[in-house]
């Protein structure tokens, strides 16, 4: 394939994703999320991953298929029906059993995600809920999102197998325009992750140094005394990135709602100690 026709084949692959608001901040710094692109979100344990991505994806309003080995049927759609509706998981929990239920059945109808749930996530798995779901809409989902990385069949702590897991993840990207969300822990060990808790894990904390292969990889971290949520580029294949993770943009975070917002056009870095 010429240099030409490849491009004239895969141009509508590469174009940006849908923007969406509360990610101003990140977009303002160059982080040009692209159709088709390996996507990881790395962060250490507790640091709002699967919510991350659960808005990310809700916002954007593509069709997309959710392989949840992280959080059970109950805790996934109860999230996304408050994300939805804005109101607590605790919220939804109660009003499920009332009159009101309908609301956020109703949310949820309108929502393109659709959730597959098992664990561990293995291959035949993941090509029979996409067959299935090419079955339902004769098309591939556009983002499919997997949490997370460490959930795969005999990847738990298997490196070789975590690379085989990304080769997979990036041979499905290419060969079918899917857009592959893929969530992956950080060391909690180290004395960065003791000093500085609350600031994004550099490249090199990302276990087995997988933030590498990916074409965009995103730390991210939460402050729980402030809510402030960062998220720094530490690897993106067409556009700045910072592997130290000690510039990053802040959004403000909703937990109870899995929900994020904007703080403004600022810039923020890091404190020396990093």
């Amino acid at each position: 394939m010429t240099a030409k026709r490849s491009l004239t084949l895969h141009s509508q692959a590469g174009k940006e994703l849908p923007r969406i608001d509360a990610f101003a901040d990140l977009y303002l710094k160059g982080v040009r999320p692209r159709h088709g692109d390996v996507i990881m979100i790395a962060g250490r344990s507790g640091t709002q991953k699967s919510g991350l991505a659960l808005f990310w994806t809700a916002n954007m309003n593509l069709p997309t298929l959710y392989f949840s080995a992280d959080m059970s049927p109950f805790t996934a759609s109860t999230r996304l029906a408050s994300l939805l509706v804005g109101e607590t998981t605790g919220q939804v929990e109660k009003g499920m059993t009332g009159p009101g239920r309908s609301r956020y059945l109703d949310a949820l109808a309108e929502s393109q995600i659709s959730f597959a749930f098992g664990s561990p996530i293995t291959w035949t798995q993941i090509d029979e809920e996409i067959d299935a779901y090419v079955e339902l809409w004769n098309a591939y989902p556009r983002i499919v999102a997997f949490d997370n990385l460490m959930d795969f069949q005999g990847a738990q702590a298997d490196y070789q197998e975590q690379m085989t897991v990304m080769q997979g993840i990036t041979e499905l990207a290419h060969s079918t325009g899917i857009t592959p969300i893929v969530m992956h822990h950080a060391s909690d060990k180290g004395w960065e992750a003791k000093t500085n808790p609350w600031n994004p894990p550099s490249r090199d904390q990302i276990k087995g140094g997988l933030s590498e292969k990916p074409s965009l990889s995103l730390s991210v971290a939460l402050d729980p005394t402030t809510l402030d949520y960062r998220i720094a580029c530490i690897k993106q294949r067409m556009g700045p990135s910072d592997p130290t993770a000690s510039s990053y943009a802040v959004l403000r975070a909703e937990p109870d709602k899995t929900r994020f917002h904007a703080l403004g056009t600022r810039l923020h870095r890091a404190s020396s100690a990093r």
